[in-house]
């Protein structure tokens, strides 16, 4: 039995990991669990899964969250802040820390998992496209295992079971093609955010979901996949593939192609990240392919998505490029969804701000040059957006 640190107990990832866990006592019991504002839910995942140790990121909540599980017994180690998740997902007790926490907040207690000797589950896309350059080297010198989480990733590192070292040519990483996959491009410059937000395959958070609409998503997932899989930035290849049934493919040395397959279910690369290298059977609905009927692929139209080719060149430019790049599109999504800036303004400003941090990259960065990077890429943004019109409410 494995023992879990759930950090996002109250995100999609974080829900869908629990289930998995409801689903098999046997095999995973949950002992530490880290929310960020949401008390109510963390409060039945608290008496549900009895968890040894708690964390609220958000303070001011840590009262209501002890007056709303005071009568649990025995009470669990109650913690708030950065600092509280940090100390969930060190958690002695913990073999396996799931990081469903979204954006560059994953990073530091990732980092400290890692040294704390656990294996990460990691539906955090953030800690290896900002923390790359530090965060591989950590995990050569505790020798832990990175497993991948998300579906893309979870995809390619499945197909990559068997393949001999250096028999892997290239990958292809699949997209939905987001809330605006056929809309034409002259019309995205009156879409609101209400309508970015009706992805058509997954149930996903607010950002990823604004992320799966402008494909800055499949951005982040080139970078990494560079540092999960060790391929070339000119060796990754994007594919726009309506239906998301396959959910990424590699190309073999002698042209062979192996892809995974399943319907769009976050549960099934967070399971297979859980209890790899073993397959645990379950009810869920099998893959039916006549009832799929076809499957099509197209390439990605560069002018509707113009966030795709400003990931592959902050990823190429190495150094705190790519953590400038997320930062910087963390903060316009964010504007964006609070309605203080339009859809085209998305990445004009991340241009904007990768372009004036170029003179300032480093080759080889510390966790504090990642980390100031962060910062200034998010300052920057903020600067850049006073001169754009406000969208009215």
């Amino acid at each position: 039995m494995k023992a879990i640190s759930l950090l996002g107990s109250t995100g999609s990832i974080g829900t869908q990991t629990l289930d998995i866990g409801a689903q098999n006592p046997d095999k995973f019991r949950i002992v530490g669990l880290a929310a960020g504002s949401n008390v109510e839910l963390l409060a039945q995942q608290v008496r549900q899964f009895q968890p040894q140790i708690v964390a609220i990121c958000e303070t001011e909540k840590l009262a209501e969250l002890q007056a709303a599980i005071a009568d649990v017994s025995p009470q669990p180690i109650l913690l708030a802040g950065e600092a509280g998740v940090v100390e969930v997902a060190q958690f002695s007790e913990a073999d396996v820390v799931v990081t469903g926490i979204v954006g560059c907040a994953g990073l530091l207690p990732t980092i400290a998992a890692i040294k704390a000797g656990k294996d990460i589950a990691l539906a955090n896309k953030e800690t290896l496209i900002a923390g790359g350059p530090v965060v591989l080297p950590l995990i050569q010198q505790y020798g832990i295992k990175l497993l991948p989480a998300d579906s893309e990733h979870s995809a390619i590192f499945q197909c990559l079971q068997g393949v001999p070292e250096g028999g892997l040519r290239r990958i292809l990483l699949t997209a939905s093609g987001g809330a605006f996959r056929d809309l034409p491009v002259e019309k995205l410059a009156q879409v609101t955010v209400a309508d970015a937000l009706k992805h058509p395959n997954w149930t996903m958070g607010r950002k990823i979901t604004i992320d799966s609409a402008t494909l800055m998503n499949k951005g982040l997932e080139v970078i990494e996949a560079h540092y999960l899989f060790g391929v070339d930035y000119d060796r990754i290849d994007i594919v726009i593939h309506p239906q998301s049934i396959i959910h990424s493919l590699i190309e073999l040395e002698d042209t062979s192609v192996l892809a995974q397959l399943g319907w769009a279910d976050m549960r099934l690369p967070l399971l297979y990240a859980l209890s790899y290298p073993e397959r645990i059977s379950t009810n869920w609905e099998p893959l039916d392919l006549v009832k799929v009927g076809s499957l099509t692929f197209r390439e990605p139209d560069h002018q509707k998505y113009p966030c795709m080719q400003l990931a592959y060149a902050a990823g190429r430019a190495g150094g705190c490029m790519p953590a400038v790049l997320n930062a910087a599109n963390e903060q316009v999504v964010a504007l964006f969804l609070a309605e203080k800036i339009r859809f085209l303004d998305i990445p004009r400003l991340i241009e904007q701000v990768c372009d004036r941090y170029h003179s300032q990259n480093r080759s080889t960065p510390s966790l504090e040059d990642i980390l100031a990077a962060d910062q200034w890429a998010r300052q920057e943004v903020l600067s850049a957006s006073q001169s754009l019109t406000m969208v009215a409410s």
